[in-house]
Order: structure tokens, then sequence, then C-alpha cells
């Protein structure tokens, strides 16, 4: 994905790099030394460049250029040398983002590998070179290209182990110019200083080559420059770590060194450094390293005793460790949970867009749908239905709302209620038995209140009411004749109902009928200006309706396709005059249903 707020520049350096041929690509790249240096260090825009830089493939064009033949590249090793210092500037300090594994395990090592294998080719035309002049030229680019290395690898430390591995560097390492490995001598001095630990990290027969090669320099070569270079890398490297200083005390490939490094004067530049290194390899040295090799493997003893006795007691501490895991297995289950619910949720709502996304689109297509079929002036009234069912749906839903709103808020006040109640009707049942059991187990007593008198008197009455009101007693007979003439009376209503629909229907089709014709009477013309077809027109009854149906039509249809501005100011019932030489369909080609003429 390419970033926000792109510099200019960049931008326009990287359409130029992808528009011009590919001999002019090198020379176009040099541009990004002037951007670069005229940003200051350290700022957040020059790593904003650098990310702009790597997201438009600026730096990998520079490890392609790198990769290329030297001849076919215009300026020569300059424009490699300065190419180098680009790419190595470009990636120390950049920040990848989402490719950080691709930059990280496949860019980096890359350009790491094109930097040695672009120094031998160096050192090669070098070695060659029959001017002194190309020598000087070829010398400073070898240079410029070391410490564009050192530079990548003091920015990406995690580079040096690949670097010490190569061999491609080990190459570098033995060659027998004085300049070319007194360069290098202190390029792999100055990584050992920024870190010293990768040296042990690499295969045992690559670290005894480096030595061996140290080591042959310091003795063999002529060069005191060479030979005090050799002289502080290989203290350098028996200070760092005990092993090598144990390699050269006894191994036997090295068991003459010290007495080769007694022979050197003392007055040389680097008799102090000769003397530390014979020092180190003294036996009281030696024993000082073998007390705290012991020392070492006491602290190793004990930190196995230690863990020993450590395991020792967690494996009495099953309980708590298996508790452990519950939480953590249960933590993550609530975790997993509550993201698949999250998740749910948002596919839900995303859903539920969609839908009433697709709800509007279909009312709205159907909205369109009925306007194409409705009359052209009952389009306004249409709308204005819209609007009032509209209007009526977002009244219901905000009354529902705020109807639900009421009932939550009084929701406590009605769960109270009903306890309430429920409280009320366990009382009034408990006290319901209460009064059954008492009348169970209290003595008979009769009707107190009822008297003889009182019956005789709800006697009467009783049969005063029976005399007023007798009861009706039918036949089946009889029921069975009024059912039939209630179903006679009933089918004769239908009949008479269907035929008066009928004759209803007929009648209201002859009006039409008549103001249609009417309608074409009032609107005809005189008999002076009638042409030979028109009075055709009103000999059959189904002409006239065809004129009157494709006069109605036309006048729709051009209504419907006139502009919005003539529209304006037209009544509901407004009607537009066609011309006749619109009607350019025959009549007689319509076919009207219905009776014929008498």
């Amino acid at each position: 994905m390419k970033p926000i707020g792109t510099d200019p520049r960049i931008l326009s350096l990287a359409a130029e790099v992808a528009k011009s041929p590919e001999q002019n690509v090198p020379v176009i790249l040099l541009k990004l030394k002037e951007i670069i240096n005229n940003t200051p260090l350290g700022s957040s825009e020059l790593k904003k460049i650098k990310q702009d830089i790597y997201c438009y493939d600026l730096i990998q064009y520079c490890l392609l250029v790198l990769s290329q033949d030297c001849s076919r590249i215009q300026g020569g090793w300059s424009t490699i040398s300065q190419l180098t210092q680009i790419l190595s500037h470009c990636c120390v300090g950049l920040e990848p983002g989402e490719d950080a594994e691709e930059f990280y395990n496949e860019l980096l090592p890359s350009a790491a590998e094109n930097f040695l294998v672009l120094g031998r080719r160096l050192q090669t035309c070098f070695i060659n070179a029959a001017k002194g002049e190309e020598k000087d030229e070829l010398l400073h680019s070898f240079q410029i290209v070391t410490d564009s290395l050192f530079w990548l690898l003091g920015g990406h430390v995690q580079l040096i182990q690949n670097v010490l591995q190569s061999d491609h560097f080990l190459h570098l390492l033995q060659t027998d110019n004085i300049q070319i490995g007194s360069t290098v001598m202190t390029m792999l001095q100055n990584i050992l200083q920024i870190n010293s630990g990768d040296l042990l990290r690499i295969e045992g027969k690559t670290l005894h080559s480096i030595l061996d090669e140290v080591v042959f320099k310091l003795l063999s070569t002529p060069s005191p420059v060479v030979r005090s270079t050799a002289t502080k890398l290989l203290l350098l490297m028996t200070e760092s770590h005990q092993e090598i200083l144990i390699l050269l005390r006894l191994s036997a490939c090295y068991k003459g060194l010290r007495n080769l490094l007694n022979k050197y004067e003392p007055g040389t530049e680097f008799s102090q450094e000769i003397g530390q290194l014979i020092a180190l390899l003294t036996p009281k040295v030696y024993q000082e390293v073998e007390e705290q090799k012991l020392h070492q493997a006491a602290c190793l003893i004990q930190a196995y005793w230690r863990g020993f006795q450590t395991r020792k007691r967690l494996k009495k501490l099953p309980s708590a460790v298996i508790t452990l895991q519950r939480s953590f297995r249960s933590r993550r289950t609530k975790i997993l949970l509550k993201l698949n619910k999250q998740k749910e949720e948002e596919h839900r709502r995303l859903q539920l867009q969609l839908q009433r996304q697709r709800a509007m689109r279909l009312s709205r297509e159907l909205r369109l749908s009925m306007l194409e079929i409705v009359h052209p002036g009952q389009v306004e009234k249409y709308n204005r239905e819209i609007e009032e069912k509209s209007a009526l749906i977002i009244q219901k839903h905000w009354r529902g709302y705020r109807e639900r709103k009421n009932f939550r808020q009084q929701r406590p006040s009605l769960t109270e209620y009903k306890a309430a109640v429920i409280l009320q009707r366990a009382t009034l049942k408990f006290l319901e038995k209460c009064r059954k059991k008492k009348k169970i187990f209290a003595p008979w007593q009769g009707l107190q209140d009822l008297t003889d008198a009182r019956r005789v008197e709800l006697k009467q009455q009783v049969d005063d009411y029976l005399r007023r009101h007798p009861s009706s007693q039918m036949s089946d007979v009889t029921s069975r004749e009024l059912h039939s003439q209630a179903q006679e009376q009933l089918q004769h209503y239908l009949m008479g109902r269907a035929l008066e629909e009928r004759a209803q229907q007929h009648r209201e089709a002859l009006m039409a009928q008549i103001s249609t014709n009417i309608e074409q009477l009032m609107k005809a013309p005189s008999l002076k200006e009638a042409e030979e077809k028109e009075p055709e027109l009103f000999l059959s009854r189904s002409r006239p309706v065809a004129a009157k149906a494709k006069q109605a039509h036309l006048t729709t249809l051009k209504h419907i396709q006139a502009p919005w501005w003539k529209k304006l100011g037209e009544e509901t019932g407004d009607e537009i005059d066609v011309p006749k030489d619109e009607f350019s369909v025959e009549l007689g080609t319509l076919f009207i249903g219905g009776t014929k003429p008498p």
C-alpha cells in the first residue's frame, strides 16, 4: 500500500525511473543522495523520506544496479560507490511497517552480499589496474564500499554474522595487497567493536580461517600499517573471547606464536600492543584463564543444582500448575468468545445495513415504477399519499420507541406491583383455606334467616315469572318449513342483487360512452374544415374510443418527455394539445372490445 503524503521529489524520481531506459537509471538514482543530504539527520522528515523510497521500490532498483556490469553503467565505479552510500543510508533507520519480514530476511542480507561481491570486483580491478590514477580511483571506491557496508552493519547488527560467514569476506581478507588488506582488517576491527559476540556464533572452520589470516598478516607482512592493524585486531579478539585466547595458547598451529612475537624490536609503533598480546599468551595469564574457567564451571554446576532443586519443588506443586493452566485456558476461551461475538455483531450489523440499503433501493424502484404507471395529473396526489404514509410510519415508530422507553422506566414499579399481587393472591388463598377449615369443623345451624313466610313469598314470585314468560315450543316440521322459506328469500335477494349490479355496470358504461361521444362531437371540426377520414371516426363506436385513447396516450407521453421548466406553473388537470401529425398509428389497426352498434 502506497503511503499518504508522499514527498513530491520521491514521486517525480520514481516516475522518472519507471519511464527511463535501463542505462539511465543509475544516474537518476544518484539524485536520492541530494534529497537525503538536504534533510536533517535524525528528523522525522528523514524517516518519512526513507519510507517513501522503500515503498516506491527505489531501494530494490539500487540493488539491481549493483548486480549489473560496471562497464554498462554511466560513471563506472564512481556511480556504483555512490549508490552503495545511498543504499546503506536508506536502509539504516528505516521502519518498513507491514513488509518487515521481507525487509529483514531478504533485502538486508541481499544488500550485504552485494556489497561483498562488489568489493571483490573492485579488488580484482585494483590488482589488474596499471595506471596510478586508476588505482587511486579504484581504492577510493573500495573504501567507500567498505564504509557503506560498515554503516549498514552498524544499523543492523544481525547482519554481522552473515558477513563474517561469507566466502566473499574471507577472500577479501586473504588478499596480498597491502592497501586492500589494511582496509578490510580495519573494517573487521570496527565490526568487532560494534558486536564481538557474533564472532563465536560462526562456524569453527570459518573462525579458524579468519584467525589464521590475521596471524599470517601479523607475522609475514612487511608493511607496518598492516602489522599494526593485525596486532590490534588479534588483541581485540583475545580480550573479547577467552576461547580464542585458549585456542592460541593450546593449539598446535600457534605453538610458536609467542616466541615469534618476542623477536619484534621494542621500538616499533605497535610494540605496546604486541607486549599486551605477549602478556596474554604467557602461562601466568593462561593459569588465570584456567582458574576463571574453573570458576565458570563451578557456577554452571551450581546453576544445574539449583535448577534441579527448583524442578523438584515444582513437581510437588502439580495442583498449582493445573490451576494456572485452567485459569489461563478459561481466560483464553473467554477472549476467543468475546472476539467471536464481536465478529458476529459486526457481521450482523453489516447484514442489517445491507438489508436496509436493499429495502430502500426496492422502495425507490417501486416508487419509480408507480410514477411511470400513474397518470401525470395524479403524481402530486400520489406524492402526498406517500408523504402521509411515511409520516404515519415515522409517528408509529416514534410512539413505539416512546412507549418502550416508558415501559422500561416503569418496569421496576410493575415488578413491584406484580410481586404485591402475587403476595395478595397467596394471602387470600391462605385465608380462604383457613375459613374453609373453620366451616368444616363448625356445627350445622341451618338457615336462620329464611322463615316459612319468606319461602311462600319466593314461591309465589317464581310462579308469577313463569306465568308471564311462557316457554315457546315449535315442532320439527314447522322449523324445517321456516328454514326453507328463509333459504328461498335469501336466494331471491342474491339473484336480484347480481342483476342490479350488472345493470348498474351497463348504465355506467353507457354513460361513459355517451360522454366520450359528446366530447368528440364538441371537439369535432365543422363540415367545411373536415377531411375525408374524420367523418369515418363517427361511423363506429370503437373508432372514437380508439381516437380518444390514442390522443390521451400521446398527450401523456409528450408531457412526461417534456423538460421540467416547461411544466412550471401547470395545474393538475391541465391538458396539452397534441398536433394531428403525431397520430402515426392508423385507428383501424386498434381493437376496442365491446358490443356492436345497433
